[in-house]
């Protein structure tokens, strides 16, 4: 059998080393993970305030709101607290939309999707239409919970 040789296949002349593969596959997936999905808190947004101990009692019901973000990106789970920021970022612009000025969660996400309770709490909180309040949680009365917003990040 002299003079006999195995050749390798073309693709396999110059294979791409395992670790550069890695790292490849490992930045996609960091860029990918920095991106905050485009949900932006827009400004009647910006007056609906998140009532995180359920303090709506002297509040009118104005309906459910269900909002949904992608939890998932093929194999790899996205990090929950983007997930939940972004949940409660859509909440808030499509309560604005109904006219309320509150939300409140109705339960704990789940597969990227978390359902809100919607009100109106009146002089409590801004009016559609009115200036975003300024307060720090050192100025927020006692009982009234503290206002939260969107945490923000330098991701595209």
């Amino acid at each position: 059998m002299a003079g006999w040789s195995v050749t390798r296949p073309f693709f396999l002349e110059n294979p791409m080393k395992p670790s550069l593969h890695l790292l490849a596959v490992t930045t996609a997936a960091a860029l990918l993970g920095a991106c905050t999905w485009g949900i932006k808190l827009d400004p009647a947004g910006q007056r609906v305030r998140t009532a995180w101990n359920g303090n709506v009692g002297q509040c009118r019901d104005l309906g459910k709101v269900t909002v949904s973000v992608l939890s998932r990106l093929g194999p790899v789970d996205r990090k929950d607290v983007k997930v939940r920021d972004e949940l409660e970022v859509m909440a808030r612009n499509e309560a604005a939309k109904m006219g309320a000025d509150t939300i409140r969660p109705l339960g704990e996400p789940s597969n990227g999707e978390q359902s809100w309770e919607a009100y109106a709490c009146g002089a409590a909180s801004p009016q559609p239409g009115a200036a975003a309040p300024t307060r720090t949680p050192d100025a927020t009365p006692a009982g009234q919970g503290v206002q939260t917003f969107p945490a923000k990040d330098g991701g595209g």
